[in-house]
């Protein structure tokens, strides 16, 4: 498998690109990278989006902190987030503090686009390898 994989994220009208990587959580990265294509519903937490997928797995070489456009697993929750902002818990943009340990698996590419969305929960988000 790659090490790295360019996804297309799709949130009604827009197209996101980003990169999934294996480089800090090999094994959930190849969880999530067997799941695709993923649909699911958005839900927000600040300035986070989250939303289910078809993975378990447990935490691996899980942070604390995230930084502005990373993508995680959230073992707790059995989501995938996107950080694009403060959450609830964070003090700043630069420090993001997710509800508990992440694994990251990727980064955004312009997460200031997708916070201009102001993103209530509800929407369909698609993610799919990019051919």
């Amino acid at each position: 498998m790659n090490e790295e994989m360019k996804v297309k994220i799709e949130l009604g009208a827009e197209v996101f690109e980003a990169e999934l990587t294996r480089e800090f959580s090999p094994k959930t990265f190849e969880k999530i990278v067997e799941s695709l294509p993923i649909e699911s519903e958005v839900k927000t937490w600040g300035d986070e989006l989250y939303f289910e997928v078809p993975v378990i797995m447990g935490e691996e070489n899980a942070l604390g902190f995230v930084g502005k456009g990373d993508i995680g697993y959230w073992p707790a929750g059995r989501t995938l987030c996107i950080f694009y902002g403060k959450t609830p818990l964070s003090e700043s943009d630069e420090k993001i503090v997710p509800a508990s340990s992440v694994n990251i698996v990727g980064n955004l590419k312009e997460p200031e686009r997708l916070k201009k969305l102001r993103l209530r929960g509800g929407e369909t988000i698609r993610i799919s390898a990019r051919r």
